[in-house]
């Protein structure tokens, strides 16, 4: 079973972008390559139990399991030491991707208190997106009694596109709700 949006990309969005850009070639048109959670956890070097937590946590918003991210250096002021653990990451693609997406558009996003949308300034140059998420309570998998400390995140959206023109089309007409 394929995931819904998955089915909306080739039904709706793909002939979509295809005549609005003039893409001569089928294997131009923009799509969606991965999306990667990212949540960094400064905290976690005191307390051992906020990092399985956090993997926990990420686990169950992606519906994969998260990998640990070690410090590459040692810093001194931070009293950070080589290889110890800083953050979580995971990285989807596929239909765990199109599931995530279609959840984070539809239903976590509307969650967020006073939101009006997000910005178009987010891009990268290269029709990359990126945003940031100020706490996890927005997804419907996270028990609001569970959760003790409120923890940010980073998501990428990686797609195809050599515009950021392109990238925002792609994405607006996937259902990301930017701003008016």
């Amino acid at each position: 079973m394929t995931a819904r949006l998955r089915e909306t990309y080739k039904k709706e969005v793909f002939p979509a972008l295809k005549e609005k850009f003039n893409y001569e070639n089928v294997m131009e048109v923009p799509k969606l390559v991965k999306v990667t959670i990212n949540m960094g956890l400064g905290e976690a070097k005191e307390n051992a139990k906020i990092m399985e937590v956090a993997v926990k946590e990420l686990g169950l918003i992606s519906g994969q399991r998260p990998v640990t991210t070690k410090a590459k250096k040692s810093i001194a002021n931070f009293k950070v030491r080589q290889g110890m653990p800083v953050g979580a990451k995971v990285t989807l693609r596929g239909d765990n991707m199109y599931e995530f997406v279609d959840k984070f558009f539809n239903i976590s996003l509307p969650r967020v208190r006073d939101f009006k949308g997000v910005s178009k300034n987010s891009f990268d140059g290269r029709g990359n997106y990126s945003m940031g998420v100020k706490e996890q309570l927005i997804f419907p998998e996270i028990n609001y009694d569970d959760v003790d400390t409120i923890k940010g995140m980073n998501i990428v959206f990686t797609t195809t596109a050599k515009t950021d023109e392109e990238a925002a089309a792609l994405l607006e007409l996937l259902g990301m709700p930017f701003e008016k």
